[in-house]
């Protein structure tokens, strides 16, 4: 189970690494989110059923943990420690040509609320209305809806006028 769950956290790192950038700009507070997230993504593989895509359930359980982790109005969360070859994924790092053509947008995109920035992130993961609505366990017309508003705040967030 452990090989399994390390080639499919390797295989779809990169959710966890944009999940955390959209959520932290601070270098460490991203890195302390990612091990977050692959703690909780650990402690929940034994229910994993595979009625959904392992990369929607990832999401699901990133965006929660991300989504909880800034609730707790920046507590510390209590560390555990794992065995060490357990959670082993190579940080690939972040593409910096990258994140300095989009440093506006994520900007703009930290003003939205915890819910606004899980969908606007799947959103620009090209998901699709339906596999948002799943990963997030809300209706396709809220997501319709939401994502509309969204748009419109980033628009003026982007563009004052």
């Amino acid at each position: 189970m452990r090989q399994e769950f390390l080639d499919k956290i390797s295989e779809h790192q990169k959710i966890i690494h944009k999940v955390s950038s959209v959520y932290c700009s601070d270098p460490e507070a991203r890195k302390d989110l990612f091990q977050e997230i692959l703690i909780q993504l650990w402690r929940a593989y034994p229910s994993f059923k595979g009625e959904a895509k392992f990369s929607t359930w990832m999401y699901r359980v990133a965006l929660n943990t991300a989504i909880t982790y800034f609730k707790k109005d920046k507590r510390s969360i209590p560390t555990q420690s794992l065995e060490n070859e357990v959670l082993q994924v190579r940080d690939e790092g972040r593409d910096e040509e990258f994140e300095a053509r989009v440093e506006f947008l994520h900007r703009a995109i930290a003003t939205l609320s915890s819910i606004e920035k899980s969908i606007i992130l799947l959103y620009l993961e090209e998901k699709k209305y339906d596999e948002i609505s799943e990963i997030m366990g809300i209706t396709q017309n809220n997501v319709r809806v939401k994502m509309s508003r969204i748009k419109d705040k980033l628009r003026k967030i982007m563009n004052p006028s």
